[in-house]
């Protein structure tokens, strides 16, 4: 595994590929934000992106959701995958807010975590974007390419990675970290077709090095 230092020297060429990255789901407050995060598990934040405009526009509160029979919601998110689901999660979340948070989105990713469809990944998102507290949530692009730099094992589980990235990563960097390794694996070093040729981390990257071998016999 990479020491602290050098995971520091691979994260500084990334932030240099990647200086603006940022969350890229639409959003204008930290309920839409929950909403759309939500949105998003196991589905593209493009494809959430389409659906969260007209969303937003017709349902500004949890009163909102709470005041429409689930299949209208599930209607108006049907684009999105497993809409059923999320439609129910999306209503118990809401009803959760107006009883336990007067309506308002908690910050603490602990209180978080109590809402419906609200899992660790979520929460740090939201506690990282809306509220501006340092966390790394880790989605399968920060998986990816952890393991691929050899930052983490590679049979470490996802709560594994984000306690090493928060050791090895100043915590005054944890959130913009955080959108620079999605943007890279996103962009860059992909699931199925990783640009290992052109990537400037090639020399420290274990799998890329595996990989351009691998092509040349």
């Amino acid at each position: 595994m990479l020491s602290k230092k050098q995971t520091i020297e691979v994260l500084d060429v990334i932030a240099n590929m990647y200086p603006d990255a940022e969350c890229e789901l639409v959003h204008s407050n930290p309920f839409e934000l929950v909403i759309a995060v939500l949105l998003s598990a196991q589905c593209t934040d493009v494809l959430v992106n389409k659906v969260t405009p007209g969303l937003f526009s017709k349902y500004k509160q949890p009163e909102d959701y709470l005041a429409v029979p689930i299949e209208e919601l599930e209607q108006d998110i049907r684009s999105i995958g497993l809409f059923r689901s999320k439609a129910k999660n999306i209503k118990k979340l809401c009803q959760t807010l107006i009883e336990e948070y007067n309506g308002e989105v908690p910050k603490e990713r602990d209180e978080l975590v109590k809402l419906a469809g609200v899992g660790r990944k979520t929460a740090n998102v939201v506690t990282s974007v809306a509220f501006g507290i340092p966390a790394i949530a880790v989605d399968t692009h920060v998986e990816r390419v952890s393991k691929r730099l050899a930052i983490c094992r590679w049979k470490d589980s996802v709560l594994q990675v984000e306690e090493t990235l928060m050791k090895k990563i100043p915590e005054d960097r944890w959130s913009d970290c955080h959108h620079q390794l999605i943007f890279f694996g996103r962009y860059h070093c992909k699931a199925q077709s990783p640009q290992c040729e052109t990537c400037p981390l090639l020399d420290d990257c274990r799998e890329g090095k595996k990989r351009m071998k691998a092509r040349v016999k």
